[in-house]
């Protein structure tokens, strides 16, 4: 048995099910090894952004870790961006990057270059492998990393000749370290914190979002001592809509958070760190709680926030809470569609079950708020600022859960950064709708512009603007093979997409914004 073909069946053994992979000269072993064992799916990105956006779409609805296989370091500085997000959510991902064999570092080939050093900023864990017969250790080393508590983006360099070379040996699965336990006086300053009522907020991320029964608990607490529950602004996973509890995410523009905010004198952060501001602004502060609130971590992002919710529940003895439900969403009329229609007409088209992923950051920021009365779905979003990674996101959760529809909310500038995953959505025949707010701009970075004082001119704003010549993203669409169409108001667009996820395979609306 060669080095790879070990690599694979520890993988697989370890539980490893998907790759997501853009391969080279020096990754052709691995490629042979998986086609060999036919142990572990194998799905095709043509661009490293997208291998890494789906392999976190892909865990972030799984549960559990895909393999990327990427190329050298110029390959993993294309994957960088989204395995940034995907470091930010806290999403376990196993990265195999090819390299060289060791015999040919020494020769500076055109594609030589420090790739430990390009992985370091973008893992959490980051292993180079020596020899066949150690990479499948150093693989069950690595995939530990990953599914260690609160999950990690875990990188193994493999010289190709540690895969090509005989006397590779499967090893073991190693033990992922869980999260740790809360401290008891931790939860006792909790517990003196919920007695002051309205004037404590709990923040809870992470893991205690994607279990509804303890996003019930935590309205119950909430119900039992008078504090108010919300959750950043960017979270791995949401699973929230009727019957369940749908929280207040704090704001993304600063003014709006320190509004939100303003009132807290003591914060509970359960797998949440205190909010901070996306960016510095001139005369507006990092910190968005109050100087005088108090800050109280019971479980931080290595901790166990199930735990923490439960114990804290227990203490001030509160049971899980049934939510009032927001009113169903009612389907706009047939007018230009504008943001407040757009928000009508997503709200009222989502399936029941449906996997939302979010990356519309201005046109669709209110889209959130507006669908709390839908059915009971899952939202997963963005979560480190690097703009890219929706059709890719959507692509891994389609792979993940095959029978849920996935509908994408996509930004019409940071789709053009990724909109190869199109292309895996139609090879692949998921079930994806993916809806592009086309306003023409970057409209974020106009409002940014503003932000830091700037009078911009026509030199500033065409930087911004994406018009001249306009975005097709039907032909675009087409010529990757996914069915598209525009419209252009708001209730044709609310019947588009709740036509196209009752179909199977991916397809694209473009909603023009008025």
């Amino acid at each position: 048995m060669n080095g790879a073909e070990s690599l694979v069946r520890t993988l697989s053994a370890g539980g490893v099910e998907v790759c997501f992979a853009n391969p080279g000269t020096s990754e052709m072993q691995f490629v042979d090894a998986l086609d060999r064992t036919r142990l572990i799916r194998c799905v095709l990105g043509l661009f490293e952004g997208v291998v890494t956006g789906a392999a976190d779409g892909y865990a972030r609805m799984a549960g559990k870790p895909a393999v990327t296989l990427l190329h050298l370091a110029p390959g993993l500085a294309n994957a960088s961006a989204n395995l940034h997000n995907a470091r930010k959510a806290r999403t376990p991902m196993v990265n195999l990057v090819g390299d060289h064999a060791l015999r040919h570092q020494a020769y500076d080939a055109p594609l030589t270059a420090d790739v430990e050093g390009a992985a370091l900023p973008f893992s959490d864990f980051v292993r180079v492998t020596r020899s066949a017969a150690e990479i499948g250790a150093d693989g069950a080393e690595t995939l530990a990393a990953a599914m260690s508590a609160p999950g990690k983006v875990a990188t193994l360099i493999a010289p190709s000749d540690t895969g090509w070379d005989e006397g590779g040996v499967v090893a073991e699965p190693r033990r992922p370290q869980g999260p740790a336990p809360i401290e008891p006086a931790a939860l006792d300053a909790a517990v003196a914190a919920l007695g002051h009522g309205k004037e404590t907020l709990i923040l809870a991320g992470g893991s205690v979002l994607e279990q509804p029964e303890l996003t019930s608990l935590l309205l119950g607490i909430a119900e039992k001592t008078g504090c108010t529950i919300a959750v950043p602004p960017a979270n791995r996973r949401l699973e929230r809509g009727a019957g369940r509890a749908n929280f207040a995410k704090v704001p993304f523009a600063v003014d709006l958070a320190v509004e939100m905010l303003k009132g807290f004198r003591h914060a509970i952060l359960i797998e949440a760190r205190q909010p901070v501001a996306f960016f510095a602004y001139p005369g507006k502060p990092s910190v968005l709680l109050p100087d005088e609130c108090a800050r109280l971590t019971l479980a931080d992002l290595h901790d166990d926030g199930p735990e923490a919710v439960r114990a804290l529940a227990d203490r001030v003895g509160a049971k899980p809470a049934t939510p009032v439900d927001a009113p169903r969403p009612i389907r706009p009329q047939r007018v230009p569609i504008d943001y407040r229609s757009l928000e009508m007409a997503i709200a009222a088209a989502l399936p029941e079950d449906v996997i939302v992923m979010d990356e519309g950051l201005t046109a669709g920021r209110g889209i959130y708020d507006a669908t709390a009365g839908a059915p009971p779905m899952s939202w997963i979003a963005i979560t480190g600022g690097s703009i890219g990674i929706g059709p890719p996101l959507a692509t891994g959760a389609a792979i993940a859960c095959p029978d849920r529809p996935v509908v994408a909310l996509q930004a019409d500038g940071s789709a053009m950064y990724t909109i190869q995953g199109l292309w895996t959505q139609a090879r692949e025949n998921l079930n994806v709708t993916t809806v592009i707010f086309a306003n023409g701009t970057y409209e974020l970075l106009k409002q940014e512009l503003v932000r830091v004082g700037a009078n911009p001119g026509r030199s500033a704003l065409d930087m911004l603007e994406i018009n001249r010549p306009a975005l097709d993203f039907v032909s675009i669409a087409k010529g990757m093979g996914v069915p598209g169409r525009r419209v252009e108001d708001a209730a044709t667009l609310c019947q588009a997409i709740r036509d196209a996820v009752k179909e199977p395979g991916p397809k694209l609306i473009e909603a023009i914004i008025d």
